[in-house]
């Protein structure tokens, strides 16, 4: 069976747009694909079944270290990988196939890697604006149609079992329908609706009967302390949580509210109806992909200037989203009324 190696991104929300490429591949073909990623991935990648195994890269974001690097490709080398696809842009993230002697070695063009990757694909940038279309297209064979390619939407599986066993764990109540906040943004503050405003929302669902679950990491726990101060029925879990415990209490919500994060792409990946809110970046470029994901943008002519902090200093793209229109967008899944005829 052919057996191609996945060079992964390093951003949960890639890594879930990188589902769609796994996905294709096996469309194509029967396969098996293992994808080299970071340790924080695995709970991810765990719950695509597309995905044979993650393998873990023993070097942090940045490093070089050629010679780590050459011996991880030479235990590669025992997979006898037919096919590596390199996600990155980066020189460092061709070196383990180049070193494993992977027969074919497929990436954009980036960075110097002449010779490291064997099937270099230029990218047009007009002709594929989605991250996840980029992605896809590197699994086509070279010269494929002009087009944009299409694809599927990510649908991640949630673990049962820990499900299960989460509410417990947490000290949640299982009983009562949820909803999932996560106010975090990596990449800064140009991205993160005011906690205020989450705040705000939090008391107007709390009052209708709804828990509120704060997820995200611990850098994330500065922005989730205003909303847990701001109702009873607010649980604060950023820092508390791994990533596939965050995956699998995404799949128990009754709707979720997110920044443009990692956690917006699993949300619209489990197919929980999603308000995502955009500010300094583009919904064009990483929307999320569900069905049932709603783009909360104002457009303003400033925006996207994908800053991670506002140049003009008032971040006008989020405050003006006020909580009230966001709760309006969520009407409809919180009512059960979704797919009540007009």
């Amino acid at each position: 069976m052919r057996k191609i190696l996945i060079v992964g991104p390093s951003w949960v929300g890639d890594m879930v747009m990188a589902q769609s490429l796994f996905m294709s591949l096996k469309h194509a073909g029967a396969c098996e694909i293992d994808v080299l990623a970071p340790a924080w991935s695995l709970p991810i990648l765990a719950r695509m079944p597309e995905v044979r195994r993650g393998v873990v890269m023993p070097l942090g974001h940045g490093q070089l270290d050629l010679g780590a690097r050459w011996r991880l490709g030479r235990e590669l080398a025992r997979e006898r990988y037919g096919q590596a696809i390199v996600l990155p842009g980066s020189f460092k993230s061709a070196l383990a196939p180049f070193f494993a002697r992977i027969p074919q070695r497929t990436g954009f063009r980036g960075e110097m890697r002449y010779g490291l990757l064997n099937d270099l694909r230029p990218l047009d940038r007009a002709r594929l604006p989605m991250t996840v279309q980029r992605f896809v297209a590197l699994g086509q064979p070279r010269g494929a149609a002009s087009t944009p390619p299409a694809f599927r939407v990510p649908s991640l599986i949630a673990d049962a079992a820990n499900q299960r066993a989460l509410p417990e764990r947490f000290g949640l109540d299982a009983a009562r329908p949820a909803i999932a906040f996560m106010p975090g943004a990596e990449y800064g503050p140009a991205k993160q609706w005011p906690p205020a405003h989450y705040a705000e929302l939090a008391r107007l669902l709390a009052a209708r009967g709804f828990q509120i679950w704060v997820l995200g990491s611990n850098k994330d726990s500065e922005a989730a302390r205003p909303i847990a101060a701001s109702a009873p029925d607010v649980h604060d879990l950023t820092g508390r949580t791994g990533l596939g415990d965050a995956v699998d209490l995404l799949a128990l919500a009754r709707a979720a509210v997110s920044n443009d994060s990692g956690l917006m792409h699993v949300a619209a990946a489990l197919d929980v109806p999603l308000a995502a809110i955009f500010g300094s970046s583009s919904p064009e470029h990483t929307p999320p992909l569900g069905q049932r994901a709603i783009i909360e943008s104002l457009r303003l002519p400033c925006s996207p200037c994908f800053a991670r902090r506002c140049p003009l200093a008032h971040t006008r793209c989020l405050t003006g989203i006020e909580p009230a229109r966001v709760l309006a967008a969520l009407e409809p899944f919180i009512t059960g009324k979704e797919n009540a005829p007009p």
